[in-house]
């Protein structure tokens, strides 16, 4: 008999009682594994304790903020976050995301938007490398002094390890699938966020940046109206 996988582990930190206690039954009866935590300080003893596959954080905490528990997390971590913005404030989201979080929804939210984003970060967690190595038979690309390692889903910069998000990977990935091509936003949106339809153009520029500060800003180009695209 195959044993069951363990359910993912999601941190979900939301002050509000009836939401916390509402989106918690609602992530369970969908297999997730939830713990809460009310504040930015609980939330992080709670990830240093658990050790979460993906967290779920509200910007608007009492005490330690969304974006701060985003940027000490990320100082030790990768792990997918999904912000939550109360307003769906431009600054908030923006912010949010330079931080370091992956995806966001605003509240109200549909359950199932949620369930269908937390679900999305939770694959791009384990990065697919999504195409057989190249003709040589090798698994590392090189684009200058950038070498993507497809096996060991590590990137290297002048000889040295990038650290990247698994967002930040699987855009980068998508790239290098399609070297010298042109992507629009949209595409990205679909292939790397899973987005069917619509989407936050924001989510790609912010990654970008990110994305571009990490491996050198000249690597990939903007093509004005167009879209962006790796230099070959």
């Amino acid at each position: 008999m195959v044993p069951e996988e363990p359910a993912a582990r999601i941190l979900m930190v939301e002050d509000d009682a009836v939401i916390r206690e509402a989106t918690q039954l609602t992530l369970e009866r969908h297999g997730y594994d939830v713990t809460t935590a009310e504040d930015g300080l609980e939330a992080i003893e709670s990830f240093e304790k658990i050790h979460p596959d993906a967290v779920m954080l509200d910007i608007m905490l009492p005490g330690l903020d969304g974006i701060s528990v985003c940027r000490r997390i990320r100082e030790t971590s990768t792990v997918p976050i999904v912000m939550v913005s109360a307003r769906g404030d431009a600054l908030d989201v923006v912010l949010g995301l330079e931080a370091g979080a992956d995806d966001y929804v605003t509240k109200p939210f549909d359950t199932q938007v949620l369930v269908a984003r937390l679900r999305a970060v939770l694959r791009r967690a384990v990065a697919d490398p999504e195409r057989p190595a190249p003709a040589t038979g090798s698994t590392v690309e090189s684009f200058g002094d950038l070498e993507l390692d497809r096996e060991a889903l590590e990137v290297r910069r002048g000889g040295s390890t990038v650290q990247l998000t698994p967002t930040e990977l699987k855009l980068l990935i998508e790239f290098a699938n399609n070297p010298g091509v042109v992507l629009s936003r949209s595409t990205l949106l679909q292939r790397v966020w899973d987005y069917e339809w619509g989407g936050d153009g924001r989510l790609v520029d912010v990654h970008l940046q990110r994305l571009r500060t990490k491996i050198g800003a000249d690597r990939i180009e903007t093509v004005r109206g167009f879209g962006y695209k790796l230099r070959a």
